[in-house]
């Protein structure tokens, strides 16, 4: 493994030689506007190894994306490489439609330390709830990014991830959805400050590719930030979201895509191209976005 091959792959021509915030903050924004969040391998029948050196194979080397635990292990190699004190965490991810977290965690993330501040990293939750820059780790302050502002919130130890919406403008609909005054919303994950391992997430890793309820299994995603929004493929839908059009508002443009056109919007969107036999599935009631 190489780290310039990976900048390359991500497109990263800044310096990396002083580990501090703005090298941390340029490093991982290159990283969510290059490489998809997406679940295609099990669409194409492939199984997703934790192996460090697999996943830089698929995601540098064969311009693939992946999930939170390709992403953000990768991402901790990436950090650590360039000698960042950084800790794997593991969170449990909340599910609106069941009004309940994961049993078990489901989800990794990275804990930075620097200059005696701890931030929190996350490259692999996708669609759009993924956070633009580290966020320090403290309960209760607005953190405003460009998709929205976010906040931790900690009760006895655990730590909460909540964001404020903006409204939807969706030009076909000629609609706009309304979210209010001011409100922090969920769809997010919970999670402690207890340092993880990676094997600690083998068999979520298994459960969530193979079991018959899981959210991966069910249903056929890929989403990639852009430079002013996000773009994704969820349930047959391309949707493309600029965020705050207008004031305080996202335009949100939404396409059906007919089974033919996936693979080429997967190309031209995303820049991915799957070796193997793709089979879409769109059966899942469960959301992200």
């Amino acid at each position: 493994m190489d780290i310039k091959e990976y900048f390359a792959r991500i497109s990263y021509r800044g310096s990396y030689d002083k580990p501090d915030l703005a090298t941390l903050t340029d490093v991982f924004q290159h990283h969510i506007r290059a490489v998809p969040f997406e679940d295609l391998s099990i669409h194409c029948g492939e199984r997703i190894e934790l192996d460090l050196e697999a996943t830089y194979n698929k995601i540098v080397r064969k311009n693939r994306g992946g999930w939170c635990m390709e992403n953000n292990h990768l991402l901790s190699w990436v950090l650590r490489t360039l000698g960042y004190d950084i800790t794997l965490l593991g969170a449990k991810v909340y599910f609106p439609e069941l009004n309940a977290y994961a049993d078990e965690i489901d989800h990794l993330l990275i804990k930075v330390v620097l200059d005696d501040k701890s931030y929190i990293v996350d490259g692999g939750f996708g669609m759009a709830y993924q956070i633009w820059q580290p966020m320090e780790l403290i309960s209760g302050t607005d953190q405003p990014q460009t998709p929205g502002v976010f906040r931790f919130l900690e009760e006895s130890g655990v730590w909460y991830l909540e964001k404020v919406k903006r409204k939807q403008w969706v030009p076909l609909s000629d609609s706009t959805s309304h979210n209010g005054d001011k409100k922090f919303v969920g769809g997010f994950y919970l999670f402690t400050l207890q340092p993880r391992d990676i094997e600690e997430f083998e068999a979520c890793n298994a459960d969530l590719q193979t079991a018959p309820d899981s959210l991966f299994v069910t249903k056929s995603f890929c989403s990639l930030q852009t430079a002013d929004g996000v773009r994704l493929w969820w349930g047959g839908k391309l949707t493309e979201i600029k965020y705050n059009y207008k004031d305080n508002m996202d335009l949100v443009e939404i396409r059906i895509l007919a089974d033919e056109e996936i693979e080429k919007t997967l190309k031209r969107k995303f820049n991915i191209t799957l070796d193997k036999k793709f089979v879409p599935i769109n059966t899942s009631r469960l959301s992200m976005f």
